[in-house]
């Protein structure tokens, strides 16, 4: 299967794991560009999508935290429709080495269904994009404007797997709404959690 990856700018080599001293892109500044394959063989490039909203969603179907988030009641349960709907573009990269955990094209058709995803899972085996834009975790968060700016990064809101203390902050919610609405991102960064990305 043929892959073609463009990178804008230089390449950062990201450690895995969230760190308060690890800010990942830039934000406001431009997405890296990319050409992924998704589970069915279609091609999707970032370019393909210039003046709309898009959500990009680091993703590991062997994930606890990714599992949690997708299903019932948890933290992206019918978010991604909710928006797609609404016209944002949703994409989820799984850049899961092979062999890793969450790797295997069939355990993410099997995610997919069942949690009833209509948006596209592409697949970044050899790491580049993720290495590109800086994701450590799954999941891990962007949102980028009509321009290509990235205008968020981080974590899906303030309660890794459900756990109840204080009120809950949908950090990703908030700056989808900003960045649909035509404003930045009121909250531009937040320390991403969950998974380590298996590269």
């Amino acid at each position: 299967m043929t892959r073609r990856l463009l990178i804008l700018g230089s390449i950062a080599l990201m450690a895995c794991t969230a760190s308060a001293k690890d800010p990942g892109i830039e934000v406001g500044g431009i997405a890296p560009a990319f050409e992924l394959v998704d589970l069915d063989g279609k091609t999707h490039s970032l370019s393909d999508y210039a003046g709309k909203t898009v959500v990009l969603e680091w993703f590991n179907p062997g994930c606890p935290y990714v599992v949690d988030t997708h299903t019932e009641g948890g933290a992206l349960f019918g978010v991604a429709k909710k928006h797609t709907d609404a016209g944002v573009v949703w994409l989820a990269i799984n850049s899961g080495a092979e062999g890793k955990q969450g790797h295997d094209p069939e355990e993410n058709r099997k995610a997919k269904a069942d949690w009833g995803l209509e948006h596209p899972i592409l697949l970044d085996p050899d790491g580049q994009v993720g290495k590109a834009y800086g994701a450590r975790t799954t999941p891990h968060m962007y949102v980028i404007d009509p321009k290509g700016v990235i205008q968020y990064e981080g974590a899906v809101d303030n309660q890794p797997m459900r756990q109840a203390t204080g009120d809950r902050v949908p950090y990703l919610e908030h700056a989808v709404r900003d960045v649909a609405a035509g404003n930045k991102a009121g909250t531009p960064r937040t320390r991403p959690y969950g998974c380590s990305v298996k590269y």
